[in-house]
């Protein structure tokens, strides 16, 4: 299964990058209001579907464009260009997000930047690692040394309010945040290091599913703002080092949660 969804994802990678650069606006395509699809989403979808499936065809497929199956058995839960804002303004910074879901639970998880050629992959029981290198998270426990990744609510703009406050009592912590536009990097990013913790809201499971597996098997932590276990399907994500993750969770409990706006 590695195997196969390793060169599947390859694959959609080099579609990905043969039309990096060259995107025009007629060739953007609304899903709703700031969220946007390209035919390079749905081709990147469609071959990572065609190829699993060829190969395991009694699995089925919760993708971001096309398939919607319901839970059991094998599922492949698929993100085929995450950060597709960044892509269609030429930003090098977009992923694909390939989960394996096994009875409703996430067996293996890959994010691949194809920009940097770096596949991150995880699976359960079994670690995580970067380009076949094991990985881990960050070891620095002290928020003032810390470096937190972070994403707007695009979609929930009505939430920007609980959002920002939940910003500003981060930042006067930590050394700094960032905002780079790929959920599945920024989750990929806290599992090696690069990161000591992450928080969104109002994410897709095909943003998250793999993430989560790969901060887990890195030695970190991840869970909804209330310190439940349903990011991957409320899609209220706080992701950490571990260390970071009580700050995180009192900051999301106390400022964000209370105030959010269906």
């Amino acid at each position: 299964m590695i195997e196969t969804a390793i060169a599947a994802v390859h694959n959609a990678g080099d579609v990905l990058m043969k039309h990096f650069g060259a995107i025009r606006q007629e060739q953007i395509d609304s899903k709703q209001t700031f969220d946007f699809v390209t035919f390079v989403d749905r081709e990147a979808e469609r071959i990572l579907i065609e190829e699993l499936h060829a190969a395991f065809p009694d699995h089925s497929f919760y993708a971001e464009e096309s398939q919607r199956a319901p839970a059991g058995g094998y599922r492949w839960i698929i993100d085929p260009l995450d950060g597709t804002t960044n892509y269609v303004h030429g930003v090098p910074h977009f992923a694909i997000s390939v989960a394996l879901e096994k009875e409703g639970q996430i067996i293996l998880g890959l994010i691949y930047d194809p920009t940097r050629d770096e596949m991150f992959r995880a699976e359960i029981g079994r670690g995580a690692f970067l380009n076949d290198v094991p990985i881990s998270v960050s070891s620095i426990r002290d928020p003032a040394l810390s470096l937190l990744g972070t994403g707007f609510p695009f979609k929930q703009k009505q939430n920007l309010g609980a959002y920002l406050a939940s910003f500003q009592a981060l930042f006067e912590q930590v050394s700094g945040i960032r905002r780079i536009g790929s959920a599945a990097l920024d989750l990929a990013y806290v599992a090696c290091g690069r990161f000591e913790g992450f928080w969104e809201l109002g994410l897709s499971p095909w943003d998250v599913a793999a993430g989560s597996l790969l901060v887990q098997e890195a030695g970190g932590r991840i869970s909804d703002f209330s310190g439940g276990d349903q990011a991957i399907w409320n899609g209220n994500v706080v992701a950490s080092n571990g260390a970071l993750h009580p700050l995180m969770l009192q900051v999301t409990r106390e400022l964000l949660l209370p105030g959010l706006k269906s």
